[in-house]
C-alpha cells in the first residue's frame, strides 16, 4: 500500500518573520523624521560622538517612540537618524530641550551636508 502524503506537506506552509522582527502600526498622528548627515573632512569622529550624545536623552522624552542612530557601511562619515514621534508637537518640544539646543549650536562646525524629511506611515 503506497504511503499517503502527510498532512503537513499537503498544507500550505506559512511564511514566518525572523525572530525579533515585528510590524508595528504607529499611532494615527505619528511622524517619522529621517535625517542624513555627512561629516566635514576630519570631523566624523566628533560628529559621531555628538550624535551618540543625543540618543539616550531623546529616547527618554515624552512622545519619543524611536530614536535610532546609524552609520553608513559604504561611507563611514555619513550618519542617519531615524526618529519616530507620537505627534509633530512632540518633535517640536524635542527641539527645545537642552541636549538638542547643545547639538544645534555645534552642528554647523561638524556637518558638510544635512538632509531631513518628515514622513507618515502608510502601511
Amino acid at each position: 500500500m503506497p504511503k499517503s502524503k502527510s498532512r503537513r506537506s499537503a498544507k500550505r506552509v506559512a511564511r514566518r518573520r525572523p525572530r525579533g522582527v515585528s510590524v508595528v502600526k504607529l499611532p494615527k498622528n505619528a511622524v517619522t523624521l529621517v535625517v542624513v548627515m555627512r561629516a566635514k573632512e576630519g570631523q566624523h569622529l566628533l560628529l559621531e560622538a555628538e550624535l551618540r550624545a543625543l540618543v539616550t536623552p531623546s529616547r527618554k522624552e515624552e512622545g519619543c517612540l524611536q530614536f535610532n542612530l546609524h552609520r553608513s557601511v559604504e561611507q563611514p562619515g555619513t550618519f542617519l537618524i531615524h526618529e519616530v514621534w507620537e505627534t509633530l508637537d512632540h518633535h517640536t518640544a524635542h527641539t527645545r530641550t537642552l541636549h538638542f539646543l547643545r547639538w544645534n549650536a555645534r552642528k554647523d562646525s561638524l556637518l558638510a551636508s544635512r538632509e531631513a524629511a518628515f514622513w507618515h506611515q502608510l502601511a
